[in-house]
């Protein structure tokens, strides 16, 4: 079990966190799986056949990511690969949006991953090797309506990824950005209704952990620091 790689899915309890963890540990990972609530963790869980680990996070406090990184290196004894996954998003015009919205997405798609990156960086300068995939979203390029703070947001780790990945060069520490279109999961159908956004217009969870799972397994190396454009269209 130790010479297993390592790997951490915030967002693991359902749609892309979901699928990921389970396609990683078809590759022979052992999988971390963080999320806010036990209980959803441990059902996901259940539903993959090989290692894993839970530990209920909130990625929006900084203490928790800090503690999130720091258990996984005492309890495993290594890290290999960082799923930037977790997200909040809010559907508000701008006239809706309030201090508290904006502070939330801020905290949980961008201050959040950075603090992950930041703590998870000394593991993989020490093992010379990492791998971050962050989940971004189509819409850092051309927002939907109502995702100001969400688009906004999420492009921070666009830019994070081109960080990580020339600081990261001398390290052998690769970053990659997945940015989907309109992906079939809970939080896209507690935005918007099958009326409003047909299931056959969307991307399954399974597409996207398949690119994502691809940049770790280092089939997309040239795409490293980028952001990858996955459409729905």
């Amino acid at each position: 079990m130790a010479d297993m790689p390592v790997a951490i899915v915030t967002g693991a309890s359902s749609g892309i966190g979901l699928a990921t963890a389970r396609l990683l540990s078809e590759q022979g990972h052992h999988v971390v799986l963080a999320a806010r609530s036990a209980d959803p963790l441990t059902a996901a869980a259940a539903t993959i056949d090989g290692p894993t680990t839970i530990i209920p996070t909130d990625v929006a406090d900084l203490s928790q990511t800090r503690a999130l990184i720091s258990r996984v290196h005492a309890e495993l004894g290594r890290l290999d690969v960082l799923i930037n996954n977790a997200g909040y998003a809010p559907l508000l015009s701008i006239e809706q949006t309030d201090d508290a919205t904006i502070e939330q997405a801020y905290r949980v798609n961008a201050i959040g991953p950075a603090s992950l990156i930041a703590h998870a960086w000394p593991i993989f300068q020490s093992q010379n090797a990492g791998c971050i995939v962050n989940i971004s979203t189509m819409g850092t390029d051309n927002p939907f309506p109502g995702f100001f703070a969400y688009a906004a947001s999420k492009a921070s780790v666009n830019l994070m990824t081109r960080s990580c990945a020339k600081e990261g060069a001398e390290h052998n520490i690769r970053a990659f950005a997945v940015a989907p279109g309109a992906v079939e999961t809970p939080m896209l159908r507690g935005l918007f209704s099958e009326d409003q956004l047909p299931a056959e217009d969307c991307l399954s969870p399974e597409d996207v952990a398949e690119v994502v799972v691809a940049c770790v397994a280092g089939e997309m190396d040239e795409k490293n620091g980028e952001v990858i454009w996955v459409s729905n269209l």
